[in-house]
């Protein structure tokens, strides 16, 4: 399944308008076309959370191949007033010729990794800027809240069911994100289209009202959807609910979910009179204001599955992962063969490294990751450790796409390397400490 986020329109002005007044101030001033190297990283984690989760490559890298300035788009800019005619003619011609590194989407990071690297000119790069921290600051905050989520449920699956409850794109986003990080599902139709995650759903108490009756209701779901429906049990009274639920379906009735209430006792409650009218096998479902403690509270609960909306979509209290794109080197001339120069800024409180870095995972014998390590300078293999930073874009041209189900798979193999700490729900540190390495002799 290709991924597409734009579908082709153009995402140039997915940006602030500052980064075209500084782009064409350094045009004026002949620094534009200096190579330059960018880092986004995270100065730390949201309060108590072991680790993030680099989410939205796969949509940047998109909105890369569309950032383009059509007709439409200059003649927008022109008309405002944003640029001068000398850098409206720069746009029209932008196409981005540099490299771009990055964590691999799914990749577990930890405060100061440096999960994107983009070395161009500073013309190039700098207009990036905020397509890129609008997408990757958005779905790793919500890959972040749904990792701990799925590592709450134990195994058990989770429906991502957010929709109505954010902006209607960045529900398709969230969806995507979740599913990532180890959601099962997702309600929406058009995160299944774009990124062919699996869809679910069922009905909602609406249906059960619009219905004479709550038996009509249930009987009308299992003719259109079958016995394997799952069927809502809560409008009325839940005890009653199960019991019509039971004797319609059968008792190999798919599934009852519980959407009120106090969710751990009715759920044993239920489980109980399901197993008493010989239902073992129907599963229930729980859903309502979950987030990753109301789940893990569930945990010795009857509960075969959960569905979460408002705190996934939310990032369960941390809405952005606070990502930073910061020049990081930049060579003197426009010479392209010219050194780099580490460059960084001393504000209180907001300090940065200088100097371009890459980065990798050290282990100990037993493949338990022990640090991040970044260094400042391309470092030599090493045993125990794990390079982190891939290319995904070679002179302008997208290298590193992939489908979906590859940063899926890579989030569950990086989660399975961090040490049994970092999926504790109490607050704490990160789960690995970040050690910063120079060049001998520098």
């Amino acid at each position: 399944m290709t991924d597409h986020t734009t579908g082709g329109a153009s995402s140039a002005l997915l940006t602030d308008h500052y980064e075209l007044t500084m782009l064409e101030g350094a045009l004026r001033s002949g620094a534009a076309h200096r190579r330059t190297v960018f880092e986004m990283f995270a100065r730390r984690l949201p309060e108590g959370r072991r680790y993030g989760v680099v989410a939205g490559t796969g949509r940047f890298l998109d909105a890369l191949r569309d950032f383009r300035f059509g007709t439409e788009e200059l003649d927008y800019l022109a008309d405002a007033r944003v640029v001068d005619e000398a850098t409206l003619e720069w746009l029209a011609g932008y196409r981005f010729s540099g490299d771009v590194w990055g964590y691999g989407e799914g990749e577990c990071y930890f405060p100061g990794s440096p999960i994107l690297v983009v070395e161009g000119s500073f013309a190039e790069a700098v207009v990036l800027e905020t397509v890129a921290l609008s997408i990757y600051n958005h779905d790793t905050a919500i890959a972040s809240a749904a990792s701990r989520m799925a590592s709450a449920a134990h195994g058990r699956p989770l429906i991502e069911m957010g929709s109505r409850r954010t902006h209607e794109e960045a529900a398709v986003a969230s969806a995507r994100a979740a599913y990532l990080a180890g959601f099962a599902t997702t309600s929406n139709l058009a995160a299944g289209r774009r990124y062919g995650v699996p869809t679910a759903g069922t009905s909602a108490h609406a249906f059960i009202l619009v219905h004479d009756n709550e038996r009509h209701a249930f009987r009308s779901q299992l003719e259109a959807l079958g016995s394997g429906t799952t069927l809502l049990v809560d409008t009325f009274d839940v005890e009653r609910a199960v019991q019509a639920a039971v004797e319609l379906g059968g008792t190999g009735l798919g599934g009852v979910r519980i959407d009120s209430g106090d969710l751990a006792p009715t759920a044993a409650r239920v489980r109980e009179q399901l197993d008493r009218l010989g239902a073992s096998g129907t599963r229930i479902v729980v859903t309502g204001d979950l987030d990753e403690y109301a789940i893990q509270a569930l945990a010795i609960a009857p509960v075969d599955g959960y569905g979460v909306g408002t705190s996934l979509v939310t990032g369960s209290g941390a809405p952005t992962a606070s990502l930073v794109y910061k020049l990081v080197a930049r060579s003197h001339g426009s010479d392209p063969a010219a050194p780099l120069e580490p460059v960084a800024k001393r504000s209180v409180g907001k300090p940065s490294k200088g100097g371009r870095k890459w980065a990798a995972r050290a282990f100990d014998e037993s493949g338990t990751a022990t640090a991040e390590v970044v260094f400042d300078h391309e470092p030599p293999q090493r045993p125990f450790t794990r390079p982190l930073l891939r290319r995904l874009v070679a002179g302008g041209e997208i290298t590193g796409a992939e489908p979906l189900p590859a940063a899926r798979e890579r989030h569950a193999a990086s989660l399975a390397e961090l040490p049994a700490s970092a999926q504790q729900m109490s607050r704490g540190e990160p789960a690995l400490p970040t050690r910063f390495e120079q060049r001998v002799g520098v």
